[in-house]
């Protein structure tokens, strides 16, 4: 077996090709004196220390499945199993550090080459009964993408990289269609050379593919300007059980519910999903990013729940509250920061709290007014500065996650969303309940995506990683949260991070038990015996 560590195996989110971020010392000092000091004993197990049993594909199958991809794209090598074991949790990441809690672990990786294939690869699933995990880029955070068995004998990952075309543009309806594995980085240059973009930037753009977006529901950092993915998706190409779906043939239609909407956020569980349709936009000719700072969270909010209720929000609307923004300004740490804590404190701004504004094309007309409404909630305007320095360092998080980990922090977010007049309590909620589940967490939040009626709440926390029960540590800390959201607090319990297995035991309480039966009955019309991503959005398909 290769004993090196695949870049998908350490659980890196930095591509192939890209700079990993490591930690400054003054960055180490100032954060263990937060969260206490830490013990850095884990680090990434080699692939020899990994147990991975014999492939459990029948021969019967293989050959046909060889027969439909090749046979270079059946592969069963412990190696290749192992690089696709789950996605990009802190668990997903632990468990690639302790051996004797290894992650779970396909039969066999398989690589169509379209959606024929793919379609041609589910028929000899279903005839030998083998469940079949999607795989996109690897970046789910909540075990969408773990190798459950479900009852089945076996189970193979369907990994859609080589699902990588445009395959047309339409510049007059601003249609394009892509192939559902193309990553988000390719996206953009397969449109630009048609003069569009897109648009869809989260923070796992850079691995994350298209037909992830859409699986997930996912929100791009400038989903008040853009929308988040479901609203760009005018159509899909899914492979079932039953056979090819395909859904969306107009702008809009009263023909119906729209099984689009069913399509995305069904997570690999209904279909694979092969093509997407998507509304582009043209390039944009300027872009402008700005900071501001205001005094508390609750002062914060309101400027943003102000701009968001007039239609004045950039497309890129992000406030960080007071504990995210000490955090970016001491690791900043320079004598320029110095000099804007006494500036801001001369401004009457004790508790800073950072928001950043990006603006792109025609958006930049309506600043004018969205800058008047700020400064009239005694915003204090930073500049371009700041607002490029995001910019750069959008992706800097989730790249410092291994270096973090080789400390041996525990390091995670989750993520919510309510309405305005709700959002306050859940805040204090969610907090409350992470520090009472974790000892002295560092508890960094902020909302990157707003609408008329609520947004979002994403937090990161930190903490020294319980070396006796890492894994339990987080369960434990991971589950408080989740019961503060499903609480008395009407909250969803992902805005996007999907459901995978982490958010499975909570989703009844937000959609009910009927809504449950729904989606069991879909899943039971399109997967009749069940092979589709086991145990994740519902429980399995019973036998």
């Amino acid at each position: 077996m290769n004993d090196s560590v695949d870049h998908r195996l350490r659980g890196s989110w930095t591509p192939e090709g890209a700079s990993a971020v490591e930690l400054a010392p003054k960055a180490v000092r100032w954060l263990t004196q937060r969260i206490g000091e830490c013990t850095a004993n884990a680090p990434v197990a080699p692939n020899s220390a990994m147990p991975v049993a014999p492939s459990r594909i029948p021969g019967a199958a293989h050959g046909k499945l060889a027969g439909i991809v090749g046979e270079e794209y059946v592969l069963d090598d412990p190696a290749e199993r192992l690089a696709r074991s789950g996605g990009l949790s802190y668990l997903d990441l632990l468990r690639r550090r302790y051996p004797s809690s290894p992650p779970a672990v396909p039969d066999a990786v398989v690589l169509p080459a379209d959606p024929a294939q793919v379609q041609r690869v589910l028929d000899v699933c279903v005839e030998h009964d083998i469940g079949v995990v999607p795989f996109g880029g690897g970046t789910s955070v909540v075990g969408g993408v773990t190798a459950l068995r479900g009852g089945k004998d076996s189970v193979l990952v369907l990994d859609l990289e080589r699902l990588d075309r445009l395959v047309s543009v339409d510049p007059v309806s601003r249609v394009a269609v892509l192939q559902a594995g193309v990553r988000g980085p390719d996206a953009e240059r397969l449109l630009s050379v048609h003069g569009l973009t897109l648009g869809h930037v989260p923070q796992s753009f850079e691995r994350a593919t298209i037909g992830g977006f859409a699986a997930t529901r996912s929100a791009g950092q400038a989903s008040s300007g853009y929308g988040r993915f479901e609203d760009m998706v005018t159509g899909l190409r899914l492979a079932t059980p039953r056979g090819e779906w395909r859904l969306g043939v107009a702008p809009a239609s009263a023909a119906g519910p729209d099984l689009r909407q069913l399509a995305i956020g069904s997570e690999g569980t209904l279909g694979v999903i092969t093509e997407v349709a998507v509304r582009v936009r043209p390039l944009p000719e300027r872009e402008r990013f700005e900071a501001f700072a205001l005094d508390g969270w609750e002062r914060g909010t309101r400027a943003v729940r102000h701009l968001a209720q007039r239609g004045l929000l950039a497309d890129v609307t992000r406030l960080s509250d007071v504990g995210e923004t000490a955090s970016t300004l001491a690791l900043a740490g320079s004598w320029k920061t110095a000099l804007l804590r006494r500036y801001l404190n001369a401004r009457g701004i004790a508790e800073p709290c950072l928001l950043i504004l990006g603006w792109y094309g025609d958006a930049v007309h309506r600043r004018r007014e969205a800058v008047r409404s700020l400064r009239a909630a005694g915003a204090v305007g930073l500049g371009t500065a700041p607002g490029h320095a995001w910019l750069r360092n959008r992706f800097a998080g989730p790249r410092q996650r291994d270096a973090l980990l080789d400390l041996g922090v525990c390091v995670e977010t989750l993520e919510t969303a309510a309405r305005w007049g709700d959002l306050g309590p859940l805040y204090e909620r969610v907090r409350a309940a992470l520090h009472g589940a974790l000892d002295r967490p560092l508890v960094l939040c902020h909302v990157s995506h707003a609408y008329e009626t609520g947004a979002s709440l994403y937090f990161t926390v930190l903490a020294a990683r319980d070396e006796a029960d890492p894994i339990g540590q987080w369960e434990r800390a991971k589950r408080a949260a989740s019961e503060a959201i499903a609480g008395d607090v009407p909250a969803t319990i992902s805005h996007h991070h999907a459901i995978g297995t982490d958010h499975a035991p909570y989703l009844a309480a937000e959609i009910g038990d009927l809504g449950v039966d729904v989606l069991k009955a879909a899943k039971s019309a399109l997967d009749p015996t069940g092979i589709l991503n086991p145990g994740k959005l519902l429980p399995p398909h019973p036998r």
